[in-house]
């Protein structure tokens, strides 16, 4: 049997374009009960990583 090609996949090409304005954040927060400190991870949009960080 014949492999199916992975070209044969259409992808919305505005799809590629939309995702370079996203971006991972990483936070470090620290816990209030043992002080240990804990990452949270977010992806979000490149204009509100300001923001993200920002808040508590």
């Amino acid at each position: 049997m014949a492999k199916a090609a992975k070209t044969a996949i259409k992808k919305d090409p505005n799809a590629n374009l939309d995702a370079k304005n996203y971006t991972k954040v990483i936070k470090t927060v620290r816990s209030p009960k043992s002080g240990a400190y804990t990452f949270k991870e977010a992806i979000i949009h490149k204009d509100k990583v300001n923001d993200y960080l920002a808040k508590k």
